[in-house]
């Protein structure tokens, strides 16, 4: 288990004092689990990066139920894993069974009221999906002033910076990005960051008429454009699906990155590309 000041273990010696007391002032999510659990195997961790991603929002307490036979009798715990939010002393919340992480995540959004920085993330995001791309930026740079490594701010930021073609900042912290659950998503960035930075610097191939076209479609998003550059590196799908070693269908999944998914334009745009590539 990680070794965090929002991770704990406890038994029934400390239950009394480490759950129910210090809920009174901060929640405390109770993960009963055991080592035979394979659920558990999946499910702990994800609570864990949730305890730590809170930034104290809330603590996360694991008990082992073979070892602390007697608190899982206590509480009615019939089938692990079972998790049950502890608030001022008591079970506000409560579910059996592993959950996807969005599910995870709306159970503590809804047990945990936000503070200031979610506030200020949830404004910038809703900027962001706006492409309103210099007052995101804006939110985002003052939300990292007290939380500098925070990952959702970051990757945001990012988004921003890539959106108005500030590459170099924006490439900093993508080869700097702390490892976290938004990894994925950088590494979806990173061919259009470089694209932009070698477009930048005239240096982006200029031998074929695709490579007029992936220049031109690059240009485009800088300008503004985005559907307009979507549709040029569609059209180079069309005639070449590896493409500079799948390099359109890279700036193509980094571009729909910084679009609304809720959007109708987007989910068209995410079917066309699948049905170009399969």
């Amino acid at each position: 288990m990680q070794t965090h000041n929002d991770i704990i273990d406890v038994t029934e010696a400390s239950f009394q004092y480490e759950v129910l007391s210090f809920s009174q002032n901060t929640p405390v999510v109770v993960d009963f689990w055991a080592t035979w659990c394979r659920p558990c195997k999946t499910l702990g961790p994800l609570l864990e990066r949730l305890a730590i991603d809170s930034q104290g929002r809330f603590r996360l307490a694991r008990v082992d139920v073979d070892a602390n036979p007697n608190l899982a009798l206590r509480y009615n715990v019939r089938s692990i894993p079972t998790v049950k939010a502890f608030s001022q002393g008591e079970i506000v919340s409560e579910f059996v069974g592993l959950q996807p992480e969005n599910r995870l995540r709306e159970f503590i959004n809804k047990l945990t009221p936000p503070g200031p920085n979610n506030l200020a993330l949830e404004k910038a995001n809703s900027l962001l999906l706006s492409q309103q791309w210099n007052q995101a930026e804006a939110v985002f740079r003052d939300a990292s002033q007290s939380m500098p490594d925070d990952p959702e701010c970051l990757l945001g930021l990012t988004k921003s910076l890539l959106a108005q073609n500030k590459t170099d900042e924006a490439l900093i912290i993508l080869h700097n990005f702390p490892p976290s659950s938004q990894l994925s998503t950088i590494e979806m960035l990173k061919p259009l960051a470089e694209s932009l930075r070698r477009l930048n610097m005239d240096q982006l191939p200029d031998e074929t008429i695709l490579d007029t076209t992936f220049m031109s479609s690059v240009r485009l998003f800088t300008r503004g454009n985005l559907p307009a550059a979507l549709d040029g590196l569609l059209d180079i799908l069309r005639q070449d699906k590896s493409y500079r070693d799948g390099l359109a269908r890279q700036v193509i999944v980094a571009l729909l990155e910084l679009m609304d998914n809720e959007n109708p334009q987007t989910r068209q745009y995410r079917n066309e590309l699948a049905s170009i590539l399969f």
